[in-house]
């Protein structure tokens, strides 16, 4: 069998892609023993920080700028509750559950790909951070309903045309005073205009966008719900 430059070119992407979805628990094995016997806060501190550092990104993954700006933005505003639509290998839930976990609060991930779900739990499980992020696999515009109780914080990073139905779905969730973060708000600011457009004209909402990351171009568009 003969096969074209094209099918080879294809076959390799197609192997490099899967590389990113390699067991979690099989890449970080030794790690994952190490973080059980860890018993100091600034043991754990050190593990995760080691962790992040050496994870295995895909492109859909948040950028390392980002993932901390996140954890950052969690831990200041004192966040109990979050919603992140999107969670691909969860390196920002794991960041962003670092914060929820020092908050005494938790985070709701939801991702539709079966593949993503599997890879995020194990890296959440090598964290140590199984009691503070929940993954829900399926449609967020379908699994967002179902969610139980408030919520204080969302960040969104899943389909770009979306972002306003996302939102929608979870206003009557979301807390006075919630912080709401969309990512990519600058490259793919037309996929989004309903959405930055109501963000821009509302009065119940202060909207900023910024790049706290130059990894990938973009930026996050930061809402805080007044009213």
């Amino acid at each position: 069998m003969k096969f074209g430059r094209f099918s080879i070119i294809l076959f390799v992407i197609g192997i490099l892609g899967l590389m990113g979805f390699v067991s979690a628990e099989k890449t970080y094995a030794s790690e994952k023993e190490g973080i059980e016997t860890l018993k100091t806060p600034e043991e754990i501190q050190k593990f995760r920080e080691e962790y992040i550092k050496n994870f295995r990104r895909t492109g859909l993954n948040t950028a390392p700028g980002d993932a901390r700006f996140l954890r950052i933005m969690v831990a200041s505003a004192g966040s109990k509750r979050g919603i992140e639509v999107g969670t691909a290998t969860g390196f920002g839930a794991i960041n962003m559950g670092m914060a929820f976990e020092r908050n005494g609060g938790e985070l709701i991930s939801l991702d539709i790909d079966h593949r993503m779900v599997v890879a995020a739990e194990e890296h959440i499980k090598n964290m140590g951070l199984e009691k503070t992020v929940k993954v829900v696999e399926g449609d967020a515009l379908k699994t967002i309903p179902e969610l139980e109780g408030e919520f204080d914080f969302m960040f969104i990073d899943a389909l770009k045309q979306d972002y306003m139905k996302y939102f929608q779905l979870a206003l009557p969730k979301l807390k006075v005073g919630s912080v709401i973060v969309a990512d990519n708000v600058i490259l793919h600011a037309n996929a989004m205009k309903d959405f930055l457009d109501f963000m821009e004209a509302s009065p119940d909402y202060d909207m900023q966008i910024i790049r706290s990351s130059m990894e990938k171009g973009d930026g996050m568009a930061v809402i805080y719900k007044l009213r």
